[in-house]
């Protein structure tokens, strides 16, 4: 029992939040709404020609070229609890925002915390536990913690703002697709159908703690090792929704074959128990006027467009040990189609 009267190993944390982990992005496109018209710009003496990535495409995160060459990739993610367990939360949120690093290509230096806490409902034990996992994630990435931001909330958050360093020319971007180059999925869907069920019934998903906490540190290494100039990361949006930005991005549209999509263990079983998010209908729904579903079926639908938390990435092109999911095409009628 702690000074808050809660039992510290009765807490379920994802029962304080109103949805979980990358499920509670707003919506794809009631955020581009709001951020239209948002044009980037900077300081005098640092034009905004140095900034090499931006808002325009709505990739991972930000990139400005320094005087030396160099480059500087800046990002922020954080969300409610995706798991009970604290010390897990704070891994797989930390794994989270670094991933957007890593989805340009780049190396993280530096992380900042990024917590809202319930003091007056929930013990600050738990709170430590969770700032413990995010550390030993990012000790394992070789990135420095350099204390962050705390603020009372009603419902529990955290992540974190990261800065690293990338090789201008050597980005992955999601505007860099080209006709003609398959598409690599570099970590198996179903994050969010299992993620719900775990919030609904409390059953614990260990393949899917593994999943997300499994930095992307190698998976873009390799890609970048075979070459490749494109790709995202799978989170919020689902892979329908991060595919759709990036084709439309790069003007081609976008195959996917539903049979070579890999899923995590007990994923459809999840699906077709009713356990999909909300966020994950409105991917669906955002995707759905630009799409060719051909014969999938609702199912099939639903688990293409699942709003993952600490995803793979997408990569445009061949990545050792991941496997192909379909092609980038000529910009056509739709841009995407699932066969």
């Amino acid at each position: 029992m702690t000074g808050t009267g809660v039992r510290q190993d009765s807490v379920r944390l994802t029962q304080y939040a109103h949805g979980g982990g990358c499920a509670c992005k707003i919506p794809p496109g009631e955020l581009e709404e709001m951020v239209a018209g948002l044009t980037p710009g900077g300081p005098a003496g640092f034009p905004a020609g140095d900034l090499i990535v931006g808002l325009d495409t709505g990739d991972d995160a930000a990139v400005v070229r320094l005087p030396d060459g160099r480059a500087v990739v800046t990002t922020a993610d954080f969300f409610t609890p995706v798991v009970d367990d604290p010390y897990d939360w704070g891994r797989i949120a930390a794994a989270n925002a670094l991933s957007d690093v890593y989805a340009m290509g780049g190396t993280p230096l530096v992380a900042v915390n990024l917590l809202s806490w319930p003091r007056d409902l929930l013990p600050l034990e738990l709170a430590r536990e969770v700032l413990r996992g995010g550390l030993d994630v990012a000790t394992l990435a070789g990135c420095v913690v350099g204390g962050g931001h705390s603020v009372d909330d009603p419902e529990p958050k955290y992540g974190m703002a990261v800065t690293g360093t990338a090789d201008p020319d050597r980005l992955l971007r999601n505007d860099a697709g080209r006709p003609g180059v398959p598409l690599s999925l570099t970590k198996p869907l179903g994050l969010g159908v299992l993620n719900n069920r775990h919030k609904t019934t409390g059953e614990v998903f260990p393949q899917a703690v593994e999943t997300m906490t499994t930095l992307n540190r190698d998976a873009a290494g390799r890609a970048l090792a075979a070459g490749a100039v494109c790709a995202t990361d799978v989170t919020g949006f689902g892979l329908l929704g991060h595919l759709y930005k990036l084709a439309r991005a790069s003007g081609v549209s976008a195959v996917v074959h539903a049979s070579a999509v890999p899923y995590l263990d007990g994923a459809r079983e999840a699906a077709e128990a009713g356990h999909v998010s909300g966020g994950t209908r409105r991917n669906l729904a955002w995707v759905a006027p630009h799409t060719d579903f051909g014969g999938a079926d609702e199912l099939t639908r639903l688990l293409l467009a699942d709003a993952q938390t600490s995803g793979g990435l997408l990569v445009a092109g061949e990545v050792p040990g991941a496997p192909v999911i379909g092609e980038l095409v000529a910009a056509g009628e739709h841009r995407l189609v699932v066969r």
